[in-house]
Parts: structure tokens; sequence; C-alpha cells
């Protein structure tokens, strides 16, 4: 936990930092990649280019870690359900110990990730100190690669509670299995060395995870809001009903808060910079004292490993570690996210109770254990009640950035191990139950012509002063007319129960006889939605498209 510097090096491996480089690419092996459901045809007709877009992820089917064989000693201990029930098999691997000592697997976030990386750190440390003239030979070098990935666990946490020091308990661990390279692991680093910059190698992964299952998800989104783009719908202000919209433009609205935070994602990922090697206090001093005061060469060894991990950038100022300003950055846009996937799967659930809209539902799921008839969003309400979760933590990383005192205090360690992990992994397990709602989101279009019905009465008056002025009528004999009726008409809805009848009034008012035979086209919904359709189509071509286009081209750098 501490941070002192130590000239051996116990390090770990790490496989392929990128664990997805483009949006038709997954950051799985090909052996252990799944098959990306084909987005469902909803309309053939101008429609986005989906093979061009197309992401080739795993599908929604069998991508949870809760499949995973558990152990009985396992099940007698706490699991966090992100992990244990929620959360995608490459989100999870990405903060797991073997990434963090290696690199190169199913999982995120676990420890296998963590540790593997460590070790890929301290090889690219290694590495870059012999080019640049330190006695280290090839024989130590290939010794640290070949065994990246060989990590024993039980000797690696023996060591810790001994020595009470999570990075020195993997030096040690490194060296047991690298014998000749023992003396050169670690060779002026401190602890920050491993622990920050894998920390930046996973944030950075974690939103290449991300932003491919966003990316598939506005897909989908997309399309339904171009297949239902003239469907008209009660709009809502107030949760009151107001003037029409379209189906398709309120799913819009939708996909507008996730292309923001598609953008958001994308701009933190690439602003992320490398913590590179700065040693105890961010001076480098140590790695001056190895190259005896060659500070071209200092500075050409931050470089040089800073670009093996695929970063273009690393700090120039640092304290012992990189500013935890980042991380608030960094959960920010997440928490962000949350917000946007909470209005919206509000907005289906809110739908599905009117019985208008209804996320997928499967042919032998239950929605209560004693109503056989309900049909829960249950989808819905697990997005609603996980973001509420990922929009909590931007406190953790406020509080720990505001208490680094000086050049660093450990303030930061225990919050972070779990703040970090848990709201990507958060948004992860929202992303994945978001796609499987997106592909299959059902409409009722003649529930939706019933409410319009209710209505569109009220909200044509106007159009029928205006045309009964256009007949030659008075506007205000005609004003106090249509009040009148329409009063009626809403007593008749809210005391009665029973069905807007002021057409019917309407017609059968003498009053209004020069304007009967143009009722039904004044009464005609779709001339209520306004530009909505245009808009939808608009939106499309100059937003959505170009916007997904940009996420064809690598998502980042390849470690070399």
């Amino acid at each position: 936990m501490s941070d002192s510097t130590t000239t051996t090096n116990g390090s770990q491996k790490s496989l392929n930092m990128s664990d997805s480089t483009s949006v038709s690419q997954t950051s799985l092996p090909a052996e252990q990649q799944l098959q990306q459901p084909t987005p469902p045809q909803r309309q053939q007709s101008t429609k986005i280019n989906r093979s061009a877009i197309l992401l080739n992820g795993p599908s929604m089917k069998d991508q949870s870690s809760s499949s995973f064989h558990i152990s009985m000693e396992d099940r007698e201990k706490y699991r966090s359900p992100l992990n244990s029930r929620y959360a995608s098999a490459e989100m999870s691997y990405n903060f797991s110990e073997i990434k963090k000592f290696s690199t190169w697997r199913r999982l995120w976030f676990c420890e296998i990730k963590k540790f593997s990386t460590w070790r890929r750190l301290w090889f690219w440390l290694a590495k870059c100190q012999k080019q640049l003239g330190l006695d280290i030979t090839d024989e130590q070098l290939e010794e640290l690669e070949r065994n990246i990935t060989n990590i024993d666990f039980d000797i690696a946490e023996a060591e810790e509670r001994r020595r009470r020091h999570d990075v020195m308990a993997h030096v040690h661990t490194y060296s047991r299995c690298c014998p000749k390279a023992s003396p050169i692991i670690h060779l002026g680093a401190t602890s920050a060395y491993v622990g920050d910059n894998a920390d930046l190698i996973v944030m950075r992964d974690a939103f290449d995870i991300l932003i491919v299952k966003l990316v598939r998800c506005i897909q989908f989104f997309t399309q339904f809001a171009q297949e239902y783009a003239s469907l008209p719908t009660l709009g809502y202000t107030h949760m009151q009903p107001a003037q029409l919209t379209t189906v398709g433009k309120r799913a819009c609205i939708w996909i507008q808060d996730l292309l923001m935070d598609l953008k958001n994602f994308d701009r933190v990922k690439r602003q992320l910079k490398f913590r590179g090697v700065k040693g105890t206090t961010g001076t480098q001093a140590s790695f001056l004292q190895l190259f005896n005061g060659d500070h071209s060469k200092v500075e050409d060894l931050d470089r040089m490993v800073t670009e093996m991990a695929g970063f273009s950038k690393a700090f120039i100022i640092c304290g012992q570690t990189y500013t935890r300003k980042l991380d608030v950055e960094v959960v920010s846009v997440l928490a962000s996210f949350g917000g946007s996937i909470h209005k919206m799967c509000t907005d289906i659930r809110l739908l599905a109770s009117l019985k208008e809209i209804e996320e997928p539902f499967e042919i032998e799921q239950l929605g209560s254990s004693v109503m056989p008839y309900k049909r829960n969003p249950m989808r819905c309400e697990r997005c609603c009640s996980l973001a509420r979760h990922l929009m909590t933590l931007i406190n953790d990383p406020l509080g720990t950035h505001s208490v680094q005192w000086m050049e660093r205090t450990l303030d930061d360690s225990a919050n972070k191990r779990i703040c970090i992990p848990e709201a990507f992994l958060t948004a992860d397990i929202i992303l994945f139950t978001l796609q499987n709602i997106s592909e299959g989101l059902v409409v009722y279009p003649k529930v939706i012509d019933k409410h319009i019905k209710q209505e569109l009465p009220f909200m044509a008056t106007e159009n029928i002063i205006m045309a009964m002025v256009s007949a030659g009528g008075n506007r205000q004999e005609c004003h106090e007319k249509i009040r009148t009726l329409s009063q009626k008409a809403a007593e008749r809805v809210k005391l009665d129960g029973l069905d807007n009848d002021l057409v019917d009034r309407v017609k059968n008012d003498p009053y209004f006889a020069p304007i009967i035979n143009k009722l039904d086209v004044i009464l005609d919904a779709k001339t209520f939605i306004g530009r909505a359709p245009e808009q939808v189509f608009e939106f499309i071509l100059r937003e959505v498209e170009p916007t997904l286009k940009n996420f064809l081209i690598p998502i980042s750098p390849k470690p070399k």
C-alpha cells in the first residue's frame, strides 16, 4: 500500500492492453468471442447503413459472468451482485487480478487483469531501461516476459500478509518465478508506477468496452426511431397530455442523450494521460540517479514506457500519484450517463403502464407470483435501480481528490478500489440490459390511437375555431360555443367515466354545420405532429450517422 521506492521488482504480466480495438472487434480472444445478434429488420427504407456500423460483440445471451461455476466456499462469502449477478465477462475481467498482474483474458476489472498489467509494466520498464543503456540482459527480459501470466496468487497472498504491502508482495512473487531477473524488477520505480499506470490502462480499456456497447444500443434505438418516425402519439408535459408528437421523435430525445454520453466517454478516454515513470514524489529523482544525471535518458524512458502502454501523452506534473481529479472526470461522465438511462427507462416504464410500449417479455417470463397477468418492466426497473447507484458514485472521487494532501495520502486507496470498478461495472451492466430493451421494444399502435382519440378533440378546438372563422363565423361566439361543449364532454369523461364525445356534440350542433364535412381532416392526428417525422430523419442524417461513423476507427492503440 505504501509507495516507497525500491530497486527490486516483483511485477506481473500484462497481455495486450487494448481489450477492444474497434467497434467491429471485441476485447475477447477469438475462441471466446460470441456472435453479435443481427439488428432486427425494422424498416427497409431510409435506414442508416447498419452493415457499416454493425458491432461484432457478445450477444445479450450467456454474457453475464453469473453463469460461471461458483464453489460452495465462495457461496459462503459475500459476493457483490455487480460481479456475481450482473457483470459481463469482458468487463469483469478488465478489473481482475490477472489483468492487473498480466493481461488478455475475458474479464476486465478482476485481479487477473490487474496483476498481469503490473507485470507487463515491470517488463516494459526493464526493456526500456536496457535500451537506454542499463545493465540488463536479454535473458532477464525473456524470463520476465515468459512469466507475465504465471501468477501464483497463493504465494502473493502469503507475501502480502507477511509484508502488508500489495506491490512488494507481487514483486517478490514475480521474483520467485524470475530468479535471474529478480535484481532488476521494479528498478527505480515506486508502487504508484504499477498501481496508477495499471489503473489508467484499465480505465481506458473499460471505456472501450462501454463505447462498443453504447454504439450498439444507439443503433437499435435509431432503427426504432426510423420505423416509428411518423406514428402520432400523445406528448406529455408535467405528465399531463399536451400536443401530439411521434413515437420516433420521442425516441430521438433518448438517442440524443446517449450520443452526448458517447461523445463524453470518448472525450474522457482520449484525454487520459499515462502517469508514466515519475518516482516517489513525481520528481524522477531515482531514475535520474540510475542514468547518472542524464536528463534526456530519463525523459526518453518516460516517453518509451508511455508509448508501449498505448498512450500518446503522460502527465508532466504529478505527485506520487496522478491527480485524482482525473478520477472525478471519469466517474462524472459515467454518473451523467446514469442520468440519461434513468430518464429513458422511466419514460418506457410510464408508457408500459399506459400499455403503449413494452420492453421485451419472454415466453415463460413471470411478472408476479400471485398475479399471472402482470407484465412488469423489470429490465427498465433494473436499469433505473442501477442508474441511481451509478449517479451517487460521483461523491467518492470528489471526496478523494479533496483529501490528497501535498504529494499524496493513502485516503484514495481503499475508496478507489471500490468506486472505480463499481462505476464501470454498473455502466456495463446497464448497457448490457439496455441493449436487450432496445432490440425488442414492442409498440401497440391501437392503444396509442385510442389514447389520442380521448384527448385529440380537446386539442382540436383551436383548429375548429379557425375553420369556423374561415367559413365566416365570429371568433368570440365560436369560442364560447366550443367552450361550453368541451366542458360538458369533460364532465362526461371525468364524472361518468365515459368516452370523450366532443366531436359528436360538435357534429350535432347546427352552429357548426359549415364545417361538418371538414371535421375528419381537422381531426386527423397527423396534422398535429408538426415536423416531427422530418426532425427524426434530419437528426439521424446530421447527428447520429456522422457520430457513429467516427467509431469505425480503432478505439485504443495497441500496446507495443
